[in-house]
């Protein structure tokens, strides 16, 4: 359910705003994608899992509250953002 070691740097360094960036908003949202991507896959076996359920409301939750300050501060890279990771609005 959680994300490796070498795929979570391959997304900072995909996503990163400048070198040794790890904080921006693009990385956030990228790593909670990432996360999310693999929740979803895990509910296709534990349907059931309804802990693991909350935590993935909060893990959208906070996708969405990054994703408006994006939005909010920067439409253009807002669009970039979302287009890049095949996120639907």
């Amino acid at each position: 359910m959680s994300i490796t070691a070498e795929r979570k740097t391959a997304l900072i360094t995909e996503y990163a705003t400048k070198k040794g960036d790890t904080g921006s908003p693009e990385v956030q949202v990228a790593i909670l994608s990432e996360r999310i991507n693999n929740l979803t896959e895990h509910f296709k076996t534990h349907g059931k899992d309804h802990h693991s359920r909350r935590g993935l409301l909060k893990l959208v939750q906070t996708r969405r509250s990054l994703l408006d300050y994006v939005k909010r501060v920067d439409e253009p890279r807002y669009k970039k953002l979302i287009e890049s990771l095949g996120i639907r609005r």
